[in-house]
């Protein structure tokens, strides 16, 4: 096997880039074989266990549903470990480009970089530079509001997504800063795609649940507006009075053995999907 060798630059640390290497692993589709969402979703690039998840988080019919097509500039706001990224990126990766914001590459006492972060984004490094020639050209940037909000130049994302991390923004009081983020650096017309675990009224941020109704009131403050809302993740199963919030469900299973065939029985949480827009004006 021919070793595998990328080019990484890095502005400040907070800017990483990876170029496609000549030889990579896993191997790219062939030409018989279109690169599709569908095709990416179950691809051999990924894990058995994140083909799994594709029955709760069906992310076929929810990027077709934003509109996703491989000529779009897109974001994705704090990709974690790249469940998503793994779709997303080979998509885009001829046509495109894509952004993946939200990581620390290096402590920064200065900026009191959470150590965390900083481990959470080497792993997303080290999962592109194993697999470049499948994921191209990625861009990773720091985004942790309120210390780093800005997401690229200004109206130039046709764009952002963001899978299930309201919450973290909401409880640190955030949120807010988040959309207009978001709003800044989309185009006019750009999409702002939100999936978000779905709770009721008055829910508590601390326990992953997000009110849907609240939700849209924000995003209508910062100026979006709403394209179109869609029940794909939607879970009637989830009755969402868990003692561990959302995390007492799969994949966190946080309760451990405790009521797990319960839990596994329920599946993923309920979840909003929303498509809003930035109007142009």
């Amino acid at each position: 096997m021919k070793s595998l060798t990328c080019t990484l630059t890095a502005a400040a640390m907070t800017v990483a880039v990876f170029t496609a290497c000549a030889a990579s692993n896993p191997p790219l589709p062939s030409a018989a074989e279109p690169v599709s969402l569908a095709s990416l979703a179950q691809g051999d690039h990924r894990s058995e266990k994140n083909i799994a998840r594709n029955a709760y988080r069906h992310p076929v019919e929810t990027l077709e549903f934003f509109g996703l097509h491989p000529h779009m500039r897109v974001i994705e706001l704090w990709p974690g470990s790249g469940w998503y990224t793994e779709v997303i990126a080979p998509f885009v990766k001829e046509g495109g480009r894509f952004t993946a914001a939200g990581f620390e590459l290096e402590p920064n006492p200065e900026d009191d970089a959470p150590a965390f972060r900083v481990r959470i984004g080497n792993r997303y490094l080290d999962k592109l530079a194993k697999a470049s020639g499948l994921y191209g050209h990625v861009e990773v940037i720091a985004f942790d509001p309120p210390r780093k909000t800005r997401l690229g130049i200004e109206a130039t994302a046709d764009m952002v997504l963001t899978f299930r991390n309201l919450h973290n923004w909401a409880k640190e009081d955030q949120l807010e800063t988040v959309f207009q983020s978001v709003w800044e650096v989309l185009t006019p017309g750009g999409v702002f795609g939100v999936v978000e675990h779905r709770g009721a009224p008055g829910e508590n941020f601390a326990s992953g649940y997000m009110e849907q109704d609240e939700v849209i009131e924000l995003a209508k403050k910062v100026g979006f507006h709403v394209a179109a809302i869609s029940e794909i993740n939607a879970n009637p199963k989830d009755s969402k009075d868990h003692p561990r919030g959302v995390w007492t469900l799969p994949p966190s299973l946080r309760l451990g053995d405790h009521d797990r065939e319960k839990y596994l029985a329920i599946g993923e949480s309920d979840r909003m999907t929303i498509k809003f827009f930035k109007p142009d004006i």
